[in-house]
């Protein structure tokens, strides 16, 4: 009953016993991933599982496989995992973990503890296989990410997208622009759901460089990459609440304490793209992957076409409108983070004036954007909002805790293909790398409230990019029904099928329940600016 289903599984005769005198031995080249499977399951055992004669051996080894791939044999005596790599070695770990009772994952419990014989082949389907987690709008503590990042890598999932700055708050420490956290990370109030009354309750937090540091150490530890989100130009409110001289206004604003899109955007003049620039050196320094956001999306140009600043820029640069304006500064970024050897990140707005080369886009507008960009040469990761937002609420009628959006079910979720079907067939199909959910946290204030948002609902996205295409949701069923024990165990509070938790009733609080036309309409004007397929 293992979740993302496997390529390949096979019962064998087992079991295979867990206890005191279990020992593990790993290939050298494998140590970091021993580490992690010895902090595991030792609080279980009351051992340390070290290498030496005992009732049976848990071993580590590497083969002739994908570095993500892995083989797992599990019987008496003896549970082997040969991988292509640690990255593999790590995801066979946690698959052997989930032929151990739900009790298994528990901080400490009494073992010991019979593994189900079993032969296991496995690979991921995509490369990219990710969870966005907006830490701008409602901060989450350091302790509330690694958790986080502990659920993502039990479900197979490597990629986390930290939306770190927005227009209602900046989450990370810049040391040669200290009042982006100093004014810029706290807000005098919130919004009560999305039209409703103010809260009257400041709200606020960072991540200081060493918990950066931290954050990014743990994930690597379980083969999860960090990437990080500075969004620009659009999004930009926190920063210029902190440095009113970012801004168009010249007068001073406030960290933005209402939700939506925001009109508050970045100026273009050279001192304001330098600032970035240097922001985004320390990022550089923080977060060591390949990739870096910078948003690129929702920017309003209302500021612009009223700016006569603007407007000399412009024509400083020969450009014809606002919206070449916003490619321009997007290939400047890009321009810059190529020359240090990173990849920009950009949500699907990116296109509307022309991507640079080398950007990946990050669609999230349906389908569309994703087809336009795999068509002209670009990387994609499909994060289709019309599928994979986890913030959208799960049932008709029900407050959850805050109705938001169009329905988005268990099974809309799995029903999801993270190749759109016109790219099917067409070689522009291998520009997909995968696909992201989203847990965007407007209206989700709490941890409890990302559990109960997120789960199950990113079990059923971690089999759409990682198992084999010809999924069955009748049978995901049945292996969800055995999963969720272990969520239950490890404490997460998922949405249970009978429906919300009592404490998550909060009658009166006004959301945004758009009927099913409504948002179809609403998705047709997002994408309307989309620029058209070359043929």
């Amino acid at each position: 009953m293992i979740v993302p289903k496997p390529v390949t599984y096979e019962p064998r005769p087992g079991p295979f016993i867990l206890d005191g005198r279990t020992s593990l031995t790993a290939d050298p080249a494998l140590a970091g991933v021993a580490a992690w499977l010895r902090g595991e399951l030792a609080p279980l055992t009351g051992g340390e599982l070290l290498p030496g004669p005992g009732s049976g051996t848990i071993r580590l080894g590497l083969g002739d496989l994908p570095p993500e791939g892995y083989r797992l044999t599990v019987g008496p005596g003896e549970a082997e995992i040969v991988a292509g790599g640690p990255a593999g070695a790590f995801y066979g770990a946690q698959t052997f973990r989930q032929l151990l009772p739900p009790a298994a994952f528990r901080r400490a419990a009494a073992g010991p503890f019979e593994a189900s014989g079993a032969y296991v082949e496995d690979a991921p389907r995509f490369a990219w296989r990710g969870c966005l987690l907006d830490v701008a709008r409602h901060f989450m503590t350091k302790h509330e990410v690694l958790r986080f990042i502990d659920l993502l890598a039990l479900h197979k999932l490597n990629v986390l997208h930290l939306h770190l700055t927005d227009d209602q708050g900046w989450r990370v420490e810049i040391r040669r622009h200290p009042r982006l956290t100093e004014t810029g990370s706290w807000r005098r109030e919130s919004q009560s759901g999305w039209n409703g009354a103010m809260d009257g309750r400041p709200h606020g937090g960072y991540y200081t460089q060493d918990d950066i540091r931290e954050i990014v150490a743990y994930a690597a530890r379980r083969h999860v990459m960090v990437v990080p989100e500075i969004d620009l130009p659009g999004h930009t409110q926190a920063a210029i609440a902190a440095y009113p001289e970012l801004g168009n206004l010249g007068t001073p604003l406030e960290v933005r304490t209402t939700w939506g899109v925001g009109v508050n955007v970045l100026n273009a003049e050279e001192p304001t793209i330098a600032f970035f620039q240097e922001v985004l050196e320390e990022v550089l320094e923080l977060f060591p992957g390949p990739y870096v956001s910078i948003g690129g999306d929702e920017c309003r140009k209302d500021q612009w076409r009223e700016s006569p600043s603007a407007r000399r820029r412009m024509e400083e640069l020969g450009l014809r409108d606002e919206e070449e304006l916003q490619s321009w500064i997007v290939h400047r970024f890009d321009d810059w983070l190529s020359a240090r050897g990173r990849r920009l990140l950009g949500w699907d707005e990116i296109l509307e004036g022309g991507p640079p080369p080398g950007a990946v886009v990050a669609s999230w507008r349906g389908d569309l954007g994703a087809v336009i960009a795999a068509e002209r040469g670009h990387d994609v990761v499909n994060c289709a909002n019309t599928s994979l937002y986890l913030d959208y609420r799960q049932a008709e009628g029900e407050e959850e805790p805050v109705p938001f959006g169009p329905v988005l079910t268990l099974e809309d979720v799995y029903a999801f293909e993270p190749v759109p079907e016109a790219l099917r067939g067409r070689p522009a199909a291998d520009r997909v790398l995968g696909a992201q959910c989203g847990v965007w946290t407007e209206l989700i204030d709490s941890a409890r409230r990302v559990d109960y948002m997120a789960f199950p609902r990113l079990a059923a996205f971690a089999e759409t990019v990682w198992s084999p295409e010809g999924r069955d949701l009748a049978d995901f069923s049945e292996r969800l029904a055995a999963h969720l024990p272990r969520l239950d165990a490890i404490g997460v509070e998922y949405r249970r099928a009978e429906g919300p938790a009592p404490w998550q009733r909060r009658p009166g609080v006004p959301g945004r329940p758009e009927d099913a036309e409504g948002w179809r309409a609403k998705l047709a004007s997002w994408t309307a600016n989309l620029p058209q397929i070359s043929t």
